[in-house]
């Protein structure tokens, strides 16, 4: 019979249980013991949760306190040199969140986006590696507490080729064939791991290899091939699942296809994907089993139970009953339930469905395979699929008209960055290394408790304003204090960089519990874009003008870009990303411009989403690189010559799209630097970057505050890369996740040593 399965589901807890009391455990409120135990009842819940809707195999090890790859490194015992005396005597949970926090003088593992997803991981660091080894017991133990619950538990494990190409040398290139030196040690500590796995008596050992979803080089197909022979070799009695996704194999398929597993998994929740779904069908031999990844496990839309049952009848036919049927990747990137959104409308929420409703999903069409009549569901499903699609509210003909009229001056700046920069200097009068920030300052507990009671109604519009406006007030005068150049107005009345946005445009919905983890304790709550986007009434002016009245310097203008408002949505599936992305840039346009006429000199746009959106296939970069820097200059080029426009990136690798950084055709992007020392800027250096550039000098994730000397050395390389003229002294990111304490000291340290380059390169 065909069974149904999971990749992992959400560890957040339904109410972000796991989120607040880690939180408690770092302030000390609560002990070791209180948090484990709270651990294992979000494990447990989650067990069981799944075994209930139905599925018949439940992964285990899929539940981090913080990152699954650094559990991951934990495991193959890889802790970088810096941190090894520091945790000689850690409990492992402490050892999690120093990797990935830093501690005193140490600074963080670096942190960056887990392929095309607004998830981050911990790099894994190669240098000074002599052994990987078998180290810690939380993948054996968390195994045991699904056994002990009976149910068919299936461990879930990153693979070695993919743990090698996402971490990275921090001295020297990084190339495949240089990482893949590493992979006889790291072979041996996999071997460990899963013949201690097989001693448990399991069925199945799921091993993920995300990088199938990539350009693979022939050295990486080659040791593909050699390494899943050994690691099928350390198996006696459990079967091994080999499991990809995000994307189409491409011409990776022959190489999926040959190896040494009993059974293959594969993302077929694109109706894209479904021709090469059909024809692995037929070529893989009937003995190994085909799971078939129909739900799409990264939105939040519901399942065409039709089509995808007519595409796994056919794949059932050729293959036969040796079949899988799943999620398309883990939950991870899904929220947890829709149990709890009461207030969503009916006709919303009819299609949308979460992780638990995912998993009903895949049941239903597994059991579907198995003889059982759904005709009656698919009727249903059709039925609300057709509403959806007929709903007159998806289409605005002003934004249709608006969009149609675009013509090519309207992706162009009227001058050169040579030009603007001169009449911006004239203007703003900016020292040498001018000091800033990337907007946000701390969310303190007072703030969150105002928007409570605001949203509760227990506090006039009138009332929160005037307590805005006093937050708003100590920011400026808190800037003013250390000295900044250009000052920002510290987004105390926003919630999050794209829920704020959304709420005030035409097109978006929102939950009320749809969390999922973007890194850490760090969860954000995507909106939904349901229909076409169009601004209401302006969304920040009247802020900035405030911010603007208190201080002579200049006050940036604060707004979230159109990719990342796309990237870190849910998206509709009606229309291109492109055509959703212009409608966001026009709304987001004319925001620009009324800044500008109420006196706004600096207007940033972040787009630190624009690396992540990319395709993971190089061959589709090109089309979408070309819309994505569009909808950037959609948003930003019809501002006069005077205005600077500033952009803002972080945690993702840039070399590979630098060209269309520079079409951007920014004033100044600020960029973090900081866990990387720097390397980020070589490339930028190297082409010697038109316009101006802001690192990052300190990592605003971790809770230490960095010295002045550390701040300078970190600009001392820059300036070794970018001319001193172009430089910018910035955080990594916003400081809405600090406390002011340890905002204020790191900012008073960066200013120091922003006073002191510039007396010595005057």
């Amino acid at each position: 019979m065909t069974q149904s399965h999971n990749l992992g589901f959400p560890r957040i807890g339904e109410k972000r249980e796991l989120k607040r009391s880690i939180e408690k455990y770092w302030k000390g409120l609560i002990g070791l013991a209180e948090l484990r135990e709270l651990a294992k009842d979000i494990r447990q819940n989650n067990f069981k949760k799944q075994a209930a809707l139905g599925i018949n195999i439940i992964p285990t090890g899929d539940f981090s306190y913080y990152d699954q790859t650094l559990d991951m490194s934990l495991l193959l015992g890889l802790i970088p040199p810096r941190f090894r005396a520091l945790l000689e005597k850690s409990t492992p949970e402490d050892a999690v969140f120093t990797l990935a926090r830093g501690a005193s003088g140490v600074a963080a593992c670096e942190m960056t986006k887990w392929f095309n997803t607004n998830y981050h991981y911990i790099v894994p660091e190669f240098d000074d590696v002599e052994n990987f080894k078998l180290s810690g017991s939380k993948i054996f133990d968390e195994t045991k507490e699904a056994l002990a619950l009976g149910l068919d538990a299936k461990p879930v494990l990153l693979g070695p080729l993919s743990y090698l190409h996402l971490g990275k040398y921090y001295l020297g290139e990084n190339s495949h064939a240089r990482k893949l030196t590493l992979l006889p040690s790291l072979l041996k500590a996999y071997v460990s791991i899963l013949e201690k796995l097989d001693s448990m008596g399991l069925t199945w050992i799921q091993i993920d290899e995300p990088i199938f979803a990539l350009d693979l080089e022939q050295v990486q197909k080659t040791a593909f091939v050699k390494t899943y022979v050994q690691l099928k070799a350390a198996l006696k009695k459990s079967k091994l699942l080999v499991a990809t996704y995000f994307n189409k194999l491409g011409d990776n398929k022959d190489t999926f296809l040959s190896l040494a597993a009993d059974g293959l998994h594969l993302d077929a929740s694109d109706p894209h994907s479904f021709s090469e779904v059909i024809a692995l069908s037929r070529e893989l031999p009937k003995e190994k089993t085909l799971s078939v990844g129909i739900v799409n496990g990264r939105n939040i839309w519901i399942n065409d139970l039709s089509a995808s049952q007519s595409l796994l009848q056919e794949v059932k036919e050729n293959h036969g009953e040796n079949l899988l049927i799943a999620p398309s990747c883990s939950l991870l990137h899904a929220p947890i339930t829709l149990r709890h959104e009461a207030a969503l409308e009916a006709n919303l929420k009819s299609v949308m469905a979460f992780a638990e409703e995912k998993l009903s999903e895949v049941v239903l069409l597994s059991s579907a395979l198995n003889g059982q009549d759904i005709s009656s569901e698919k009727q249903a499903n059709a039925a609300i699929l057709e509403a959806r699609a007929k709903d007159p509210s998806l289409h605005l003909s002003a934004v249709q008209d608006r969009l149609a009229a675009l013509r090519e001056k309207d992706f162009k700046r009227n001058s050169s960055f040579t030009t603007r920069r001169a009449l911006q200097q004239k203007k703003m009068k900016l020292p040498l290394f001018p000091s800033t920030t990337v907007g946000s300052f701390p969310q303190t507990k007072e703030i969150r408790i105002a928007r409570a009671k605001f949203r509760r109604k227990e506090l006039s519009q009138q009332d929160y304003q005037n307590f805005l406006k006093k937050e708003i007030a100590h920011v400026i005068g808190k800037q003013e204090e250390v000295g900044l150049d250009v000052l920002v107005h510290g987004e105390s009345e926003r919630n999050d960089m794209v829920e704020y946005f959304a709420d005030k445009l035409h097109g978006y919905r929102f939950t009320k519990n749809g969390w999922v983890q973007s890194y850490g304790t760090r969860c954000v709550k995507p909106p939904i874009i349901y229909g076409d986007v169009q601004r209401k009434f302006p969304m920040t002016v009247s802020w900035a003008e405030y911010a603007q009245s208190l201080t002579k310097k200049p006050v940036k203008g604060m707004l979230t870009a159109a990719v990342t408002m796309l990237q870190w949505s849910f998206v509709r599936e009606d229309q291109t990303n492109k055509q959703t992305a212009f409608q966001i840039a026009l709304a987001l346009q004319d925001e620009v411009l009324d800044l500008e006429k109420s006196g706004i000199a600096v207007i940033q746009l972040d787009e630190p989403a624009i690396r992540e959106g990319l395709p993971l296939r190089k061959s589709e970069w090109h089309d979408y690189l070309d819309w994505a820097v569009k909808s950037f200059l959609l948003s930003s080029s019809q501002v006069k010559d005077e205005t600077q426009i500033q952009t803002h990136m972080c945690y993702s690798y840039f070399n590979d799209i630098l060209d269309s950084i520079i079409a951007l055709d920014a004033d100044v992007i600020l960029i973090e630097s900081s866990r990387s020392k720097m390397k980020l800027l070589q490339p930028l250096g190297q082409i010697n970057y038109p316009a101006d550039i802001g690192p990052g000098v300190y990592d605003i994730h971790s809770p230490r505050v960095p010295s002045k000397e550390e701040i300078k050395q970190l600009l001392k390389k820059a300036i070794a890369t970018i001319d001193k003229h172009k430089l910018w002294i910035t955080p990594d990111c916003g400081l809405k996740t600090r406390s002011w304490d340890e905002a204020f000291s790191s900012l008073k340290n960066l200013q120091l040593a922003a006073n002191e380059l510039r007396e010595e390169y005057a």
